[in-house]
C-alpha cells in the first residue's frame, strides 16, 4: 500500500548539547553541493504559482490545512501524541515504513520519502563529513510522516505535512497560500490574532505552539526517548518546515538567543533538504551500515512512538 500525502509545549531541555557558531560564514555554505536550477518536474523549487495539476492539488491541500489548524486543535493533538503509545520500534524500522509514503504537498518531488531522507543525508555528509549528528538529523527529520499510517492514527494529510507556522498569534502573510486563513476560526479571535497573541516578545520558540504535523511529532519522539542529538539537531527536526521563519524572516520577534544560534544550522540544513531532491536514487543497502552506526550512537535500540 502506498500512502499519498497531499498536502502543552515540549521544551528543549537544559541537558541538551548546544553547538555554537559565530556566523554561517564559518560553515561551508556551498561545499561540494551544487544547487540545481529546477526541481524534478522542471520548475523552480517551491514555486506555488506555476500552473499544473500537481500545483492545484497542493493549493487545495493548503486551503484545508489553513482552515483546520487552530490553537485548540494543536493543543488537543499534542496531548494525544504525548502518550507515545502508538508503536515501539527502532529508527531504521521507521525509515523502512516510509517506503510507502510520497509527499503530495511537495511541489518538487514525488519519490518515496526514504529516498528524500537519504538524498539529504548523503549530500550533507559529503560537505560536512565531521558533523555526524547532522547526517543523522537529515535521515530522521521527516520520520514523523508515519502519522499517515493506520497504526499511528491515519491522520488526514493536512495534519501531517506541509509548511508549519505558529498558532495562537496572527498568521503572517508570508505563509504559503495565506489567504485561506480567513476561514480559520482563530483569524478573527482577538485572543489569537494580534502580533504576539498568547506569547510575548523574545519568549523563545519552545514556548510557541506550531501547527501540528510530522515535524513536532518527530521532535517529541526524539526528545522523550532520550536522544543525545545536540539542540541544533532537535531544532532542525522541529522547525524544518517553518519556511515563514527561515525563508521570509517572519516571527523572529518570538526567538531567543538559543533559537538564533540554532537557526544558523537550520539555514544550512534547509539547502540540502530542499535542493537535494532528485530522481537519482541512493543505494539503501550500501549506506545503511553507516547510518545504523549513527542511530546506535544517538538513540536507544527501541523507541516509543
Amino acid at each position: 500500500m502506498t500512502i499519498i500525502i497531499e498536502p502543552s509545549p515540549f521544551e528543549i531541555g537544559a541537558e541538551e548539547k548546544t553547538i555554537h557558531v559565530e556566523s554561517e560564514k564559518e560553515l561551508v555554505l556551498d561545499g561540494g553541493f551544487a544547487v540545481p536550477e529546477t526541481n524534478a518536474f522542471g520548475h523552480n523549487f517551491r514555486d506555488y504559482t506555476v500552473e499544473s495539476a500537481r500545483q492545484q492539488g497542493v493549493e487545495n491541500f493548503y486551503k484545508i490545512n489553513h482552515l483546520n489548524q487552530t490553537y485548540d486543535y494543536v493543543r488537543q493533538m499534542r496531548a494525544e501524541y504525548a502518550k507515545l503509545d502508538k508503536a515501539e520500534m527502532s529508527i531504521w524500522e521507521c525509515c523502512e515504513l516510509l517506503n510507502d509514503v510520497v509527499d503530495d504537498s511537495d511541489p518538487d518531488l514525488d519519490e518515496p520519502q526514504i529516498q528524500h531522507l537519504l538524498q539529504s543525508a548523503e549530500a550533507i555528509r559529503k560537505d560536512y563529513p565531521n558533523e555526524d549528528w547532522l547526517h543523522l538529523t537529515a535521515l530522521i527529520h521527516d520520520l514523523g510522516k508515519v502519522l499517515l499510517l493506520p497504526s499511528f492514527g491515519e491522520l488526514p494529510q493536512w495534519a501531517v505535512v506541509g509548511d508549519t507556522y505558529p498558532v495562537g498569534c496572527a498568521f503572517h502573510d508570508s505563509i504559503v497560500h495565506s489567504m485561506y486563513f480567513k476561514e480559520n476560526p482563530d483569524y478573527n479571535n482577538p485572543a489569537y490574532n494580534s502580533k504576539y497573541g498568547v506569547y510575548s516578545e523574545r519568549c523563545g520558540l519552545d514556548k510557541v505552539l506550531m501547527s501540528w504535523g510530522h515535524d513536532d511529532y518527530m521532535y517529541l519522539v526524539a526528545k522523550e526517548n532520550g536522544t543525545t542529538l545536540p539542540s541544533a539537531g532537535l531544532f532542525i527536526i522541529r522547525y524544518h518546515s517553518f519556511y515563514a521563519l527561515h525563508k521570509s524572516g517572519a516571527y523572529k520577534e518570538l526567538m531567543n538567543k538559543e533559537d538564533e544560534e540554532n537557526l544558523k544550522w537550520l539555514h544550512i540544513f534547509n539547502k540540502y533538504d530542499l535542493y537535494s531532491k532528485s530522481k537519482v536514487q541512493v543505494d539503501v543497502e550500501e549506506v545503511k551500515p553507516y547510518y545504523m552506526s549513527l542511530i546506535e550512537k544517538y538513540f536507544p535500540a527501541k523507541l516509543k512512538w
